[in-house]
C-alpha cells in the first residue's frame, strides 16, 4: 500500500513538468522526497476550463462520514488516503469520480516489505527518470469542520506483476497524455473509470532500490534516497520473490 511520496520539485516545477505554463497557484507546500499522509501536497485539477495546482490535504472523509454514528459493533468511518479502483462506481467516491479529479507528480513512493520491527522501505521510481503522475479523487471545496473534507486521496489498484509482489496494491500512475484526459472536464463518470481502468504504466517501466534508514517524516521529511543501484522491475521480481519465500520458511 503507498502510504509516502517522493514529491521533491516545487509545485511550480510540476505544473512545468505538465506541460501547465498558465497554472493558476495557490500552493506552498515545500518539496519533500518522504510525504506523508496528513500533509499537504500540490494537486493539480482543472476548474471551471482553469488550470490550478493547489494545496490539498492528504486525507479525505466528508462531513456527514465523521458525524455518523457506527451501528453496534461497527467502527467509526475512517479518513481514507486511498480509493480501491473497483470501489469507485460506488456511491462514497463517485460524487468525486465525477467533479474530483486531479493529478498528483511525484519522483516516486514507497513501499515495505519483511517483517513488523524489520521492514524494509523501497523506493520505487521510473527507470528513466521520468515523472509519475499519479491519479487522485478529491473534494477541492472549502471544508466547514475538519480539513479532511477537503481532502485528496490516491487512486490504488492490485499490483500487476514485476511490482513488489508482497503488496497487493499500489497508485495508479499514467502517461501525461492519460493524466491530461484523466483531468478533461467533459469526461464523465464512467470514462473516467474506464481510463483508470486501462492506462496504468507497464511495470516494465519501474525499478526500485532500498531506502535505508527511512526516518517518520516529522522527524526527517527530506531525505537522500538516491542509491548507485536501482533494481529493474523484473530483476526485483525474482528479487523479491526468494528473499520473501526465505522469510516464510520455505
Amino acid at each position: 500500500m503507498c502510504g509516502r511520496l517522493d514529491q521533491n520539485e516545487p509545485a511550480r516545477s510540476q505544473a512545468m513538468m505538465f506541460g501547465w505554463a498558465d497554472a493558476i497557484f495557490d500552493s506552498e507546500a515545500e518539496p519533500r522526497s518522504n510525504a506523508a499522509p496528513g500533509t499537504y501536497r500540490p494537486v493539480l485539477h482543472i476548474v471551471d476550463g482553469v488550470r490550478r495546482v493547489d494545496d490539498l490535504f492528504w486525507g479525505y472523509r466528508p462531513a456527514w462520514a465523521a458525524a455518523a454514528t457506527p451501528a453496534p459493533g461497527r467502527r467509526k468511518i475512517p479518513i481514507a488516503i486511498n480509493a480501491r479502483l473497483e470501489k469507485l462506481a460506488g456511491s462514497y467516491w463517485k460524487p468525486l469520480l465525477r467533479a474530483g479529479r486531479g493529478i498528483v507528480c511525484v519522483s516516486g513512493w514507497y513501499e515495505w516489505t519483511g517483517e513488523k520491527g524489520a521492514r524494509q522501505p523501497w523506493h520505487i521510481h521510473r527507470t528513466d527518470g521520468e515523472p509519475l503522475f499519479l491519479l487522485v479523487l478529491a473534494n477541492f471545496g472549502p471544508f466547514k469542520h475538519s480539513r479532511e473534507e477537503s481532502g485528496f486521496v490516491l487512486v490504488t489498484a492490485d499490483s500487476l506483476g514485476g511490482m513488489l509482489d508482497i503488496h497487493d496494491r499500489r497508485p495508479i500512475a499514467v502517461s501525461r497524455e492519460d493524466a491530461e484526459r484523466w483531468l478533461a472536464p467533459e469526461l464523465d463518470w464512467e470514462q473516467a473509470l474506464h481510463l483508470a481502468r486501462t492506462c496504468m504504466l507497464d511495470t516494465s517501466l519501474f525499478s526500485w532500490h532500498p531506502a535505508d534508514n527511512l526516518p517518520h517524516p516529522a522527524q526527517a521529511p527530506d531525505m537522500s534516497v538516491h542509491s548507485a543501484h536501482s533494481v529493474p522491475s523484473a530483476q526485483a521480481s525474482l528479487w523479491l520473490s526468494d528473499s520473501d519465500s526465505k522469510n516464510d520458511g520455505n
